[in-house]
């Protein structure tokens, strides 16, 4: 090959090789610069890109399982509202009861008594029957043996409170519906029924108490999850723009010489006119 020639400039296709290289290098770290990744796409690294996305998808579902766990816990705890109102109005008719087994007591206040007495009870009916978050009672029975289950997790595992039936008559609440105190027998037997009601709801308000603190737990730990996540997807995905500043500066360097440098190889030919002087 000619080594002076006006038709092949080697030393400006190679400056011009070496340019292009730089300004797809600039290129690639100004676009780190401005999204703050340094894969920001699908092309610049298919497989990190990938696992990325998936993590993001791991992220979105978990805004779901939150979701329903506060569902959940708020669900037992306007239970545990109403249960507490319950053992309350139970506390009460106690003292109704216990007030009726008095033989000594006038007929107009055994009956005074005993309207008090059926007044607090039926107040129980209202309690558990209003106590629902979203259409969920976990008081009424409605449930069963299901509870409440809310997600734990994206694949769709569940993690369940179990109802507790606080109705008049149920398992719970054993004074029933037409439990009165009109004659001392029927208080001496009404306070027996109080005073077993007293103890068994203590015990469900325990249970959903747990309930609550579970959903309260799991919703901590989902938070944390999902912080580590983003940890992660951020670790793979992420910029460091200290380092991408240090390489913009020494590529628009890079780029301002590789300019010359092909200002220089073009140049080159026009020496060769003074050959012909």
């Amino acid at each position: 090959m000619a080594l002076n020639s006006v038709n092949t400039n080697t030393g400006a296709m190679i400056a011009l090789q070496n340019l292009q290289s730089t300004n797809g290098e600039l290129s690639t770290v100004q676009n780190r610069i401005s999204t703050g990744k340094a894969v920001a796409s699908a092309k610049d690294n298919g497989a990190i890109w990938a696992i990325a996305q998936g993590q993001r998808a791991e992220i979105g579902a978990l805004n779901a399982v939150k979701d329903s766990l506060n569902r959940g816990q708020s669900a037992v705890d306007v239970s545990l509202a109403a249960g507490e109102s319950v053992s309350d109005l139970l506390v009460q008719m106690k003292e109704k009861a216990l007030a009726a087994t008095d033989k000594s007591l006038t007929t107009a206040a055994r009956g005074a008594l005993n309207e008090d007495f059926k007044a607090i009870r039926d107040q129980i009916t209202t309690v558990v029957t209003n106590a629902k978050f979203n259409g969920v009672n976990l008081l009424d029975n409605s449930l069963g043996t299901a509870g409440y289950k809310a997600l734990s997790n994206s694949a769709g595992s569940t993690i369940k409170v179990a109802g507790e039936n606080l109705s008049l008559g149920g398992a719970n609440v054993t004074v029933a519906a037409t439990t009165s105190i009109g004659t001392s027998t029927l208080a001496t037997t009404a306070l027996g029924l109080v005073n077993a009601s007293i103890d068994k709801v203590s015990a469900s308000l325990a249970r959903l108490g747990t309930g609550s603190k579970s959903f309260a737990t799991h919703l901590t730990f989902v938070g944390k999850l999902q912080d580590a996540l983003e940890t992660g997807v951020g670790n793979l995905v992420d910029a460091d723009l200290a380092k991408e500043s240090a390489r913009l500066q020494a590529l628009q360097t890079k780029q301002q010489l590789g300019v010359q440098a092909l200002s220089i190889a073009n140049s080159s030919t026009s020496i060769l006119l003074g050959l012909f002087r």
